[in-house]
């Protein structure tokens, strides 16, 4: 199991993203070919395979969640291409391990604070122990009291991954 808590694009946001984008643009779904497959599906946390049916959408995962706090990130804000399932997939099943986490590849653990703003990141070149590493980024983050919350994304392309929130109270 793991100690923080991984979150996905949210129910209510891929609702959304299946309609329009958070770029005003029309959801076209297709089917996935061999150069798709491998891709991280941000619904669900996993890769995705040959033949299913999927969409790439632009994602504002700051935005959203700044929209719910009453935060402005102001020039922070930023969205970006992700792929979702074209069709509700139920979601993502914590399986005891970080997704995404192929020992070697090139992660930013960015920070930010209850503003929205950056509060600073690192580079993560995820461990053969992927937990472990990935861990370590999250406690060093979170030793910060002003970071509220983590996004993990590739280096190569900075695509969004997945969220982490400081853990409440009752979890640390």
């Amino acid at each position: 199991m793991t100690k923080y808590t991984v979150l996905p694009v949210g129910a209510a946001a891929l609702k959304e993203l299946r309609e329009v984008d958070d770029a005003g643009r029309p959801c076209v779904p297709y089917i996935a070919t061999g150069d798709d497959v491998g891709s991280p599906l941000r619904c669900c946390l996993r890769p995705l395979t040959l033949g299913e049916q999927i969409a790439l959408v632009s994602y504002a995962p700051l935005r959203r969640w700044a929209a719910t706090r009453g935060a402005d990130p102001g020039a922070y804000d930023e969205q970006g291409p992700v792929f979702i399932h074209a069709d509700d997939c139920g979601g993502f099943t914590p399986e005891g391990s970080y997704p995404f986490a192929r020992p070697g590849a090139l992660r930013t653990v960015r920070r930010y604070d209850a503003r929205g703003h950056i509060a600073g990141g690192r580079l993560l070149e995820i461990p053969e122990d992927a937990t472990t590493g990935f861990e370590a980024a999250f406690d060093d983050a979170f030793a910060d009291p002003q970071v509220v919350l983590v996004h993990v994304r590739a280096l190569e392309y900075g695509c969004f991954h997945f969220e982490v929130r400081r853990p409440s109270a009752k979890e640390q």
